[in-house]
């Protein structure tokens, strides 16, 4: 097995291990994530919308979409953190899933809107997550998604106490955020800076920022293109 494998296992097991214990500890913890990112989203969606949760672990990020009546579907490493999502009942669909592998298992512009909460602090390079939910958006689909934000001088890399043992993650800054962005094919819409204290032992607050942001429509060949090919 490579070490990205070993990698991969070492950090499904870890959520596996707190699964059970993760909904109570992320409301100790006074996490407010979700709720941060159905407000910035709620003007853009309806009743019957389809919404795709990446890294949804137990669901916490989409179960107020689901209040709000979309049908939720969802995706994640952790076999253990989607069985805890789905004996909550609100989920059309999940799959076990490496956020870091290409193609994740949804058709091109079949989902309505993406959310991605509590998640990209774990990966220092987004491009596969961004490109993906690109792929996987309709057009004009909104994308709300959360990073712990890196402020001009800070580096990109932290540690915490997580799941008992240390653990790295990673600062995105917003320079970073709209390069990628144009990279895939989204436009910002708005962004919201907040914090939330830190992980378990570590008592200074994480600056976080919230962004939702909308898939470019898909350009489509003009006629004169398509003229142009078959001859």
């Amino acid at each position: 097995m490579s070490g990205k494998q070993d990698s991969d296992r070492s950090f499904a097991e870890k959520c596996g291990q707190t699964a059970a214990e993760y909904d109570r500890s992320k409301e100790a913890q006074g996490w407010r994530g979700p709720e941060v990112v159905f407000g910035l989203m709620y003007a853009f969606i309806r009743p019957g919308d389809s919404v795709l949760d990446i890294g949804t672990g137990t669901g916490l990020g989409s179960l107020l979409f689901h209040k709000a009546g979309l049908h939720v579907y969802g995706m994640d490493i952790s076999p253990k953190m989607l069985e805890v999502c789905a004996k909550k009942g609100f989920t059309e669909d999940l799959k076990v899933h490496d956020l870091t592998e290409e193609p994740y298992p949804y058709t091109t512009a079949s989902m309505d809107h993406a959310v991605c909460v509590g998640v990209m602090n774990h990966f220092e390079d987004l491009i596969t997550v961004f490109r993906e939910t690109s792929r996987i958006l309709k057009d004009n689909g909104i994308f709300a998604f959360i990073v712990a934000d890196r402020s001009s001088g800070e580096g990109s890399s932290f540690e915490v106490a997580h799941v008992g043992s240390r653990t790295t993650m990673f600062r995105h800054s917003s320079e970073q955020i709209v390069s990628l962005l144009h990279e895939t094919g989204f436009d910002l819409l708005r962004e919201l800076e907040f914090s939330v204290r830190g992980h378990m032992m570590t008592s200074r607050p994480l600056c976080l920022k919230a962004y939702a942001v909308k898939r470019q429509k898909r350009i489509e060949p003009t006629n004169a293109g398509n003229a142009l090919q078959r001859a």
